[in-house]
């Protein structure tokens, strides 16, 4: 198994929209809706849009790379799902061409550390992942993996 559940995968494959939590270097939290794909080679989630690269998501990510991923919705009745990721922050100068076109070759990956999940497997989930080392290189303003 990799680091997602079939249902989980199946589940943010549904979906278009996620929420990206970011804190900048005063510790200053910040939410914002994003586009996301799921990437099976990496195993990752991938964030990617137009002007990426020139957003608060990116320079707080940048910054401060554990960031926190929630997709979630509501089926009739009242049956909520959800999907929370903690994750690192990887800040990718190309890929994001594969999104769709005319979106900005930047994007940020993030490598889960912990996935906490309800409505979507039988049991409710939250479990440790492997975490990846990220590391900052404030020099360059990337994160290095």
């Amino acid at each position: 198994m990799g680091v997602f559940t079939k249902n989980e995968l199946e589940y943010l494959s549904e979906q278009r929209l996620g929420r990206l939590a970011t804190v900048d270097m005063d510790g200053s939290p910040h939410v914002v809706p994003v586009g996301f794909r799921h990437n099976p080679e990496t195993d990752t989630i991938e964030i990617g849009g137009h002007n990426i690269a020139r957003t608060r998501k990116w320079r707080d990510a940048g910054g401060h790379p554990r960031v926190a991923f929630v997709v979630d919705d509501v089926l009739p009745p009242w049956q909520p799902r959800s999907i929370e990721i903690l994750a690192d922050a990887e800040l990718l100068e190309s890929g994001g061409e594969e999104f769709a076109r005319g979106l900005d070759p930047q994007i940020i990956r993030l490598h889960p550390v912990k996935i906490i999940a309800w409505g979507i497997d039988e049991q409710r989930q939250s479990r440790e992942v492997n975490a990846v080392h990220v590391e900052i290189n404030l020099n360059q303003n990337h994160v290095i993996v």
